[in-house]
């Protein structure tokens, strides 16, 4: 028995096949890039090799029949209809999904309803469902939401002060993303600390260009720092986090800019390649270390932000286990973590120095004995995460 899981972007999609006979083993995996564009790239990771397919990839249908020709040609699936069934990450779920759901008719029109509240994500994401469903009619479909491990959160958290009338209407309150990561992290992290995932008071840091934190109380998330949008929050790659709300009034009234050029600057051209014109955190932190002024301060306006919120999430959690990094910088910059944990050693966060340098994969603790709590960095798996829940409703 095979799971095909899915994430499928505007003009990407990565995939992970995983045998569940008995258990769960990763098999194999790959990502098709610059769909639709002159020339696409089709790429398969299999042990220690890869194959790479240079060609014009005119859409998503084209892309998978791609992908199975390459599993086809090294004997790893013949056809989508073998699959015991596939696993689609959908980023909004809005407060409607809460769980993994199998797709129907009226799951796709629900998604559908939501794409006003993720118009970059769902409608790619629907793509590659409807793309599947076409090549295999037959298959289980799930659908797994990344704001569904949000939904925990209580009211006090996600309410936003307006007029309850327009918050209901328009259903504005903070829904929170990256939920199948912090789920994993929480997962992870609670193995390392010997407890059952309800046991457990975690601070979850997933950064990478995009990045979140998340406040887990008794193995729920209670509160998170996307909100509305994945605008909300920490300083990114390319998004600014917290804003004054006046920022854009002012600029629509003194540039000019309507929604389409607001969007453009939220969601492309600020956050750390706004500050320093890069949004990689290894040239900033190389250009860092050659004495750059944007880069160091790039750099720092992105570890105190999350201080902040470390510190926020420490006072109403009232006791935590362990802080944990993960994502593309929270598991690769020993920097960043080591420059957020030492400002933060009056409480109670303090850095084994050796461990931190050395962790390179997998999960480890990586507190010194002083520490009065627990840090981890945990290489998150947002794919093994959507296996391990579409297992349970196969």
């Amino acid at each position: 028995m095979k799971l095909f899981v899915l994430n499928s972007g505007s003009s990407s999609l990565k995939y992970t096949l995983y045998d569940i006979r008995d258990g769960i083993r990763k098999i194999v995996w790959g990502m098709v890039e610059r769909i639709g564009e002159k020339e696409g790239r089709v790429t398969l990771f299999h042990a220690l090799e890869k194959e790479v397919i240079l060609a014009h990839i005119k859409d998503h249908h084209n892309a998978l029949k791609l992908v199975l020709r390459q599993l086809d040609k090294y004997g790893y699936l013949k056809s989508f209809s073998d699959l015991a069934g596939c696993a689609h990450r959908v980023v909004h779920g809005g407060a409607k999904f809460t769980a993994p759901t199998l797709i129907d008719r009226e799951v796709l029109e629900a998604i559908e309803e939501l794409i006003p509240l993720a118009p970059l994500h769902n409608p790619a994401n629907l793509e590659g469902i409807k793309t599947l469903m076409k090549l295999s009619p037959t298959t289980p479909q799930i659908a797994l939401f990344d704001t569904a491990f949000h939904q925990s959160m209580p009211e006090v958290a996600y309410r936003y002060a307006l007029p309850e009338a327009m918050s209901l209407e328009l259903d504005i309150r903070r829904y929170g993303f990256h939920g199948l990561s912090h789920h994993y992290l929480r997962d992870e992290t609670a193995k390392l600390l010997s407890k059952a995932p309800r046991q457990c008071n975690l601070i979850t840091l997933h950064l990478g260009n995009g990045a979140s934190v998340a406040a887990i109380k008794a193995g729920k998330s209670i509160d998170t720092s996307m909100g509305f949008t994945p605008l909300e929050g920490l300083v990114m790659g390319t998004r600014p986090g917290d804003l004054d709300a006046g920022i854009l009034l002012y600029l629509m009234q003194s540039k000019g800019m309507d929604a389409a050029a607001l969007d453009q600057l939220l969601n492309h051209e600020s956050g750390l390649k706004g500050l320093c014109h890069t949004n990689d955190m290894r040239e900033i932190l190389e250009r860092k270390a050659q004495g750059d002024v944007k880069a160091t301060l790039a750099f720092e306006i992105f570890c105190y932000r999350i201080q902040k919120y470390i510190g926020a999430y420490l006072a109403i959690l009232g006791g935590v286990d362990a802080v944990v990094f993960a994502g593309g910088i929270g598991e690769h910059s020993a920097e960043v973590r080591e420059r957020i944990c030492t400002q933060m050693s009056h409480l109670g966060l303090v850095i084994d120095e050796v461990k931190n340098r050395a962790f390179t994969k997998g999960a480890q603790m990586v507190h010194s004995p002083q520490s009065k709590i627990k840090i981890a960095v945990v290489q998150t798996d947002e794919a093994l995460q959507m296996a391990r829940e579409s297992v349970k409703i196969l």
